[in-house]
């Protein structure tokens, strides 16, 4: 092999030296064609080594370009790798935020359905409350507008100098008057003055014909609180009221009950209802608790119960005697007058009212003693 072939792992070989060639035609002398084999010679042995140059070329540069382009794609491989990463790190993040809005919405939700029940449960609370409420005024307003009309009847059909007979039976005479019937709730008795009426103020207060006088002390206490009514029971006119006839007439042997049948009696929510035969019955299982038509439940004695009593707004009802229902009637008439007078539908002078007064402090009175009126 030539001697002046580089090695493979050099970077470039030698520069070939220049070997020269004859192009002489035919008419060239014979040394020049002896001559003609020699170079022919020389060019036949340096053909092979220029083609091994040229591979050498193409295989360091083929090498060269698979060495950049290496780097290249690592290059390119290195991007993508950072790329993706930061796709999968936001991927993450968002898969965490979704998650917890995810948990807030689910929350939200539960709150929301929990406060729309609360709402509603509140809603239907109120609104039972308030039928309640519109019913119970309904009855009260109807109650009332039934006490004015009987007022406004009393007062224009009966005056003190002349009353009127037929409204008002206890001034009528006792053939003629007739058994009361039962007394209901806020029945008021609140009838013609009596005929005798006491001299005008500031004149000397002096007996009529029936033997009547007037207690200067209870009319000055009276007159006080007519200038100014009210329900106290600590004005000086209410407190010896109740301490001489409500109380010992609301006395009863059952300490418990009589405490109830006077607060209702105060409140006005007291009602006696008429018990008839035909409904006893029906009726008798219902007052197993409140006891029997045959035994009074106030004073616990055996007696024929025709009237039974419910305090308030409750289901029970206890039976009561003739007795303690002219007791009760008594103290309630009492309590519907005055009422009457606090309100101003009585538009009457003084002097009827104390005289008014006195009449109904006189029927508690006598009830307390046992005297009632007999029931057909």
């Amino acid at each position: 092999m030539w001697s002046g072939q580089p090695h493979p792992d050099e970077g470039h070989p030698p520069p070939l030296e220049t070997v020269p060639v004859s192009w002489k035609g035919c008419r060239e002398s014979p040394r020049g064609l002896a001559e003609n084999p020699v170079g022919e010679e020389a060019q036949g042995e340096e053909s092979p080594t220029a083609a091994q140059l040229d591979v050498l070329r193409l295989r360091s540069s083929s090498m060269e370009i698979r060495e950049k382009g290496s780097e290249f794609l690592k290059e390119e491989l290195h991007k993508a790798q950072k790329e993706l990463q930061l796709k999968d790190e936001e991927c993450e993040r968002l898969s965490k935020v979704r998650e917890q809005l995810e948990q807030e919405l689910e929350e939200l939700t539960a709150s929301l359905f929990e406060e729309a029940h609360r709402m509603v449960r509140e809603a239907n609370m109120k609104q039972a409350a308030s039928e309640k409420q519109l019913k119970e005024a309904r009855g009260k307003i109807d109650m009332l507008q039934a006490e004015v009309t009987a007022l406004k009847t009393l007062v224009l059909t009966s005056t003190p100098a002349s009353p009127n007979r037929e409204l008002h039976p206890q001034l009528l005479s006792p053939t003629k008057a007739g058994p009361r019937k039962g007394h209901l709730r806020h029945k008021s008795t609140s009838s013609a003055l009596c005929p005798a009426m006491c001299p005008t103020a500031g004149h000397p207060l002096t007996p009529d014909k029936e033997g009547k006088e007037v207690d200067t002390t209870l009319f000055a206490e009276f007159q006080a609180w007519r200038e100014s009514p009210t329900l106290d029971k600590t004005c000086p006119f209410l407190e010896r009221v109740y301490r001489e006839d409500v109380g010992p007439c609301l006395d009863f042997t059952m300490q418990e009950l009589s405490a109830l049948v006077r607060a209702a009696v105060e409140d006005n929510t007291l009602t006696i209802e008429p018990v008839a035969s035909q409904t006893l019955p029906a009726v008798k299982v219902a007052a197993v608790e409140c006891g029997s038509t045959n035994t009074c439940a106030l004073s616990g004695l055996a007696r024929a119960c025709r009237h039974r009593i419910r305090l308030g707004d409750s289901e029970s009802h206890y039976y009561i005697s003739p007795s303690s229902r002219a007791r009760i009637t008594a103290v309630c008439n009492f309590f519907t007058y005055i009422r009457y007078i606090q309100q101003g539908l009585v538009r009457q002078e003084v002097e009827p009212m104390f005289w008014e007064i006195t009449r109904l402090r006189k029927e508690m009175s006598l009830a307390k003693l046992g005297f009632f009126p007999q029931e057909a």
